[in-house]
């Protein structure tokens, strides 16, 4: 006679094992680039992407279409260049934050920090970085603005931490200060050589306008004459950095 097969045991008693659950990842944080070059723009959305807590959400190339996106994609952060097609990256920071006064602007430019860090934190934004040190150091600013906090470079820093606690007594330091964004496009223009039509194709305006310009700056400057505005404009671009 075979032998007779045993039954399979079965359990009687035991524990019921749930399915593993996964963590939920919470949701990324969305970025928009506004930078009127596509290089540029792929490679700041590689290094963003990257980021296990960040995404591009859109990308803009002019001002107009970058607000159309603030609005549609309700970004948590906008990067933006200073020198776009249509205006300028200041004029656009301050628009951006009449639509949403919460939304942390990060300015990175290849423009010197310099001449355009403190009127970028005056527009509304809560940093400024340089495009030659946007590699290493755009994430760190990034995460530093999500966190609330503003993010200048060390040199930047200290610059305007001398000028508050010594209050330079130099009436052109003060004059400059009261120069608005288009009118210190056009004076550090002059600085660099630029001439009246250069500047006008430059920034799209006519040359009737540059001329006009260029009057309100010796006004405001206290300056005699054209030449005069060209020397303190020169002397002022060797100081403070050329666009």
């Amino acid at each position: 006679m075979k032998p007779k097969k045993k039954a399979a045991p079965t359990a009687t008693t035991g524990t019921v094992m749930e399915p593993e659950t996964l963590p939920v990842q919470p949701p990324k944080l969305k970025v928009l680039l506004v930078d009127d070059h596509p290089i540029t723009r792929q490679g700041m959305k590689a290094l963003v992407n990257q980021q296990p807590n960040l995404e591009v959400c859109g990308e803009a190339d002019n001002a107009a279409y970058a607000i159309e996106l603030v609005s549609k994609l309700q970004p948590d952060l906008a990067i933006v260049d200073i020198a776009l097609k249509t205006t300028n990256g200041i004029e656009l920071t301050k628009n951006i934050k009449v639509q949403a006064p919460n939304l942390p602007v990060l300015i990175v430019s290849m423009h010197d920090e310099g001449l355009y860090a403190e009127r970028a934190l005056r527009a509304g934004a809560m940093g400024y970085l340089m495009k030659q040190e946007a590699g290493e150091k755009i994430i760190q600013a990034i995460q530093r603005l999500l966190q609330g906090e503003i993010y200048l470079s060390d040199k930047i820093k200290e610059k305007m931490l001398h000028r508050f606690v010594n209050k330079k007594g130099d009436g052109m330091v003060f004059s400059i200060d009261t120069l608005s964004d288009r009118e210190m496009e056009v004076f550090q223009l002059i600085g660099n050589g630029y001439s009246t039509r250069q500047i006008a194709q430059k920034l799209n305006l006519s040359s009737k306008t540059i001329d006009s310009y260029r009057e309100h700056l010796k006004l405001k400057l206290n300056l005699e004459s054209g030449a005069e505005l060209v020397r303190h404009a020169i002397q002022w671009a060797r100081n403070e950095g050329s666009i």
